[in-house]
């Protein structure tokens, strides 16, 4: 007799999609494929030789505390220095015990998802955002309220009009999710006097404010906002972190920082999931940052995206035709490419793969599934050669595309 598993399953995966990325990053195996689609940090980047002098001291030093279970909190000296660090660089003020480790910031998000979101309940972000918040949240059945995303940051009067009619509807969002600076996907980066603004409109409407900062240390150029949290007196500022773009993704080590309390439901949650972080990856961690490697190593980080993102823009300005448009981030490892409106880049996704590369259709980004004539693409995996090329036969597509639009509008314009 067969199993009919279809029922067992909860309402909550049954809910559940790929992720487009995720399904995308499949695409790199495919031979002669150019995809600039992952978020993928550049594996020259990654510090070889330094995790293998951090590796051997582990070994000489704390092999067998680092093979070990360790506190659901995390490793103490590395939760230590990255307090430290968190005031000497971010200036937000905590202390050792402010501080969770966590198995990439990802969990981060579904811990919160698990002690703040009940299902039917609402949060609000940009639009665009981060794809895979908006996956967690919504698989935790809770609603997106979309805020419009400016080049300064999110649309803080749409954001007043918002929170105003869903009051008005008796509807109390829990918490407001940003990635302010060098966002995914978009590159923007929230102003100094909007980060003030969404903090003061948070505490009138007590809401609580999630900020993602992956990207923050990847800054090119330009004077670098504080974050949220760092104007934060009251705890109503959730932050995270991830050592992903400035160590390497494979040590899966995030961090968050946040009231005593909000992070002690976080522990009690996390003990229910893995127990614990782990270990070995803490001990090399903390190792990387005590031994002073990590800010020369963000500082070659930065030279080498920088030059990437250069690179990048030039072929753009070289070759994409001129009524599509794109941002040029002071940081991070994305930009965002806008094409005219009656383009449909999911459309022309198919036709890209056929001229070997690939792209992440913008639309994935919007919780309301706007923005069908947008792109994302990264910067930082190619390399300088590839991100040319990759640039040249996307434009090729575009401007196919954008031909065919208007012989087939063209009957139309000519019967009205």
């Amino acid at each position: 007799m067969v199993v009919n598993l279809d029922r067992l399953y909860s309402d909550r995966v049954r809910n559940l999609k790929a992720s487009d990325i995720r399904e995308l990053l499949k695409l790199t195996d495919i031979p002669g494929m150019i995809s600039l689609a992952g978020g993928l940090p550049n594996p020259k980047a990654f510090p070889v030789e330094i995790i293998s002098e951090c590796l051997d001291k582990v070994f000489k030093n704390d092999i067998h505390s680092a093979l070990q279970y360790g506190a659901s909190e995390g490793y103490p000296k590395l939760r230590k220095v990255l307090a430290e660090r968190m005031i000497s660089k971010k200036k937000v003020q905590c202390c050792k015990d402010d501080v969770l480790i966590t198995n990439g910031s990802q969990q981060v998000l579904h811990l919160l998802s698990l002690i703040l979101l009940n299902k039917g309940d609402t949060f609000i972000a940009g639009s665009p955002t981060y794809l895979a918040a908006i996956q967690v949240f919504h698989s935790f059945g809770a609603k997106c309220e979309p805020i419009p995303v400016e080049e300064d940051g999110m649309d803080l009067d749409s954001l007043r009009r918002n929170i105003r009619r869903l009051y008005r509807l008796d509807i109390h969002p829990k918490f407001i999710y940003t990635v302010p600076t060098f966002q995914n996907p978009s590159g923007v980066t929230m102003s100094a006097e909007k980060r003030k603004a969404l903090l003061d409109l948070a505490s009138e409407y007590d809401l609580l404010i999630i900020e993602d900062d992956p990207y923050g240390e990847l800054r090119f150029e330009g004077d670098l906002a504080p974050p949220i949290k760092s104007l934060d007196k009251v705890g109503r500022v959730v932050y995270m972190s991830t050592f992903s773009k400035i160590l390497a993704p494979g040590f899966r080590l995030g961090w968050t920082v946040a009231h005593k309390d909000i992070l002690n439901k976080l522990v009690l949650t996390k003990q229910g999931a893995d127990l614990c972080t782990n270990t070995f990856s803490q001990y090399v961690a903390h190792e990387y940052i005590a031994g002073g490697y990590l800010d020369k190593h963000i500082e070659n980080i930065r030279d080498m995206y920088k030059r990437k993102r250069d690179v990048m823009l030039e072929a753009l300005e070289e070759h994409f035709p001129e009524d599509v448009t794109w941002t040029r981030p002071n940081g991070g490892m994305f930009l965002w490419v806008t094409l005219p409106k009656h383009i449909n880049a999911r459309n022309m996704f198919s036709k890209a793969l056929k001229k070997k590369v690939a792209f992440v259709v913008g639309d994935t980004f919007f919780p309301d599934g706007s923005g069908t004539n947008t792109m994302r693409l990264n910067f930082s995996f190619s390399s300088d050669e590839i991100i040319k090329e990759g640039v040249k036969r996307l434009s090729e597509v575009i401007k196919e595309e954008i031909e065919q639009s208007d012989e087939m509008m063209e009957p139309l314009a000519e019967g009205v």
